[in-house]
């Protein structure tokens, strides 16, 4: 399964976007989506910025990936040494 997470463009140099994704900086090219500004929020996926998206729907989908996280961890007993 793949997925799409959003993040907001800090930079743009030569096509490509450095994106902020919960705190983690990732490049993203974007050769799908030219009119990417810096402060846009951006889905990315597979190395590509695909589409725009509105700032509180991309929080409130790290939200969603946050707790989505907490879940699987707990659930497999992050942090055991097993």
């Amino acid at each position: 399964m793949c997925l799409g997470i959003p993040g907001k463009v800090v930079e743009i140099t030569e096509g490509m976007a450095k994106v902020d994704v919960g705190g983690t900086r990732k490049e993203a090219s974007l050769m799908l989506l030219e009119e990417a500004s810096v402060g846009d929020y951006v889905i990315v996926h597979a190395g590509f910025a695909i589409e725009k998206v509105d700032e509180k729907e991309a929080e409130k989908t790290l939200e969603i990936v946050d707790e989505l996280i907490a879940a699987m961890e707990k659930s497999h007993g992050a942090g055991d040494t097993k």
